[in-house]
């Protein structure tokens, strides 16, 4: 049973993920928590939140959701709700600051950047998935992308050489470069 307690808490952070990013990061209209970070990404391509606020936030909600499903599924159910959870959380974490960061391991996961850039460079009210576009497709904020165009201001080195975008990508993007 625990098993399945793993694979729903994995599969939760993916909701998780695009119901914060939506509606605290871009629908709430005061200041959050969250907002106040993600402004700050949305604004510098290369900022990412402190990882003491990361760790600090993922543990309250850590410990508040293990006590909450322990008063119904046990503590072994709730401990493997909580680590599928938290591991989807750091694969997140992991996946984001690679598409930042990095050129892409592989091709096919090309579609999962695209899908993040449109949603940072086109238009803030789509694709609020990172891990998946499940949730994107389910709420209807998803936008198939074929080529994301990238401000010269806001490009990433694995992406652009010498201020034209490198060979393997250009299907793929376009640098405006006013």
């Amino acid at each position: 049973m625990w098993i399945l307690f793993l694979a729903i808490g994995a599969i939760s952070w993916t909701f998780l993920e695009y119901m914060m990013h939506r509606f605290l990061g871009h629908e709430h209209k005061g200041k959050n928590f969250f907002k106040t970070e993600h402004t700050q990404h949305h604004a510098k391509v290369h900022y990412f939140a402190p990882a003491y606020k990361k760790l600090l936030a993922a543990a309250i909600v850590a410990i508040v959701i293990f006590l909450l499903v322990n008063m119904f599924y046990g503590a072994l159910n709730s401990a493997a709700f909580v680590i599928g959870l938290l591991g989807m959380y750091s694969l997140y974490e992991i996946t984001h600051y690679r598409y930042h960061a990095s050129k892409p391991l592989i091709a096919p996961f090309i579609i999962l950047r695209k899908h993040h850039f449109y949603h940072h460079f086109h238009n803030p009210k789509m694709n609020h998935g990172v891990t998946t576009r499940f949730w994107d497709r389910v709420f209807s904020t998803f936008k198939e992308v074929d080529k994301v165009h990238i401000p010269q201001k806001m490009s990433m080195t694995w992406l652009v050489k010498d201020g034209e975008i490198r060979t393997p990508y250009v299907k793929h993007f376009h640098l405006n470069k006013r």
